[in-house]
């Protein structure tokens, strides 16, 4: 079987390390933030300390918008002139409009393009396009790979540690009566990612410290169930919290890859500031 070129595609919630932001078959569209009548595109014209900073000063929660489905259409159909097939991997459907941006663009284009919903967001993205190009080095058509990387998506495990009740709150990511108990108790909610891609307030405790060890207790279950090579720390401009978190984990295991990365502009806008999140991938798939 003649081996397929294939391009990937992604946005910019995902993690974007320094190489795969050199890799010539990797591209990414990037979301949009909005304050009031000011628009600017996820990691092009706004990075994180410019979004804090104008969050800070106006106390102006941003929206955030997916790209259009054109957008979607011209990329892969350009795309489609180079390459034999395109891999779509995108934040969860659940969570954003961006997997259905990419599925409607893929239907205006000629170009084979296989759409894969991450089910999460950040480094899991960016863990299933690593993947998939190790895929690539065994010659899978790009419809195997995309159907394994579906699989593999199922199998990460996210947990959150919100910066910003109230910025969560007002992106409609919380309700009002969850916010009001929050705020009163000044309660640190834990926020899961199910296996189906959407948020679930998974448990709130009253510390920061509590909620840390909680995560750590969630980890070491899974280490208990089964290995777990990597772990990746995302954080919302707390870089000596996330450090001290990869000691905590390392104390776990010494066999774990610990990675530590800065959330997007594009979530931030919804976590907030502060932010501290846990991702890994099971060996076999989590229930509920």
């Amino acid at each position: 079987m003649t081996k397929q070129s294939i391009a990937w595609v992604t946005d910019s919630t995902a993690f974007i390390t320094p190489e795969l932001e050199e890799h010539p078959d990797v591209h990414v569209l990037p979301l949009q933030i909005t304050f009031g009548t000011d628009s600017y595109e996820d990691g092009v014209n706004i990075d994180t300390d410019t979004l804090y900073q104008k969050i800070r000063a106006s106390k102006e929660i941003p929206k955030t918008s997916q790209p259009p489905a054109g957008r979607f259409a011209e990329l892969y159909q350009k795309l489609g002139e180079s390459y034999d097939a395109v891999i779509s991997v995108h934040i969860s459907g659940e969570l954003s409009g961006t997997c259905s941006s990419a599925r409607q663009g893929a239907d205006m284009t000629e170009t084979q393009v296989e759409v894969v919903d991450s089910l999460s967001m950040s480094y899991a993205i960016t863990s299933l396009i690593e993947e998939g190009m190790e895929r690539m080095k065994e010659d899978e058509a790009p419809s195997q790979i995309a159907e394994a990387l579906r699989e593999s998506a199922a199998r990460s495990e996210n947990y959150i540690l919100l910066g910003s009740l109230e910025q969560f709150h007002k992106g409609g990511r919380m309700s009002g009566a969850q916010y009001l108990i929050g705020s009163l108790l000044q309660v640190k909610p834990i926020i899961r990612i199910t296996t189906e891609g959407k948020f679930d307030l998974y448990q709130k405790v009253r510390s920061e410290k509590k909620a840390w060890n909680r995560m750590l207790e969630l980890l070491q279950e899974a280490l208990d169930r089964g290995p777990v090579d990597r772990v990746q720390i995302l954080h919302g401009n707390i870089p000596a919290k996330a450090e001290m978190m990869k000691q905590r984990i390392a104390s776990l295991s010494s066999d774990i890859d610990i990675f530590i990365g800065e959330i997007s502009s594009t979530i931030g806008v919804h976590a907030g500031e502060g932010t501290l999140a846990l991702m890994w991938k099971n060996e076999k798939q989590q229930s509920e």
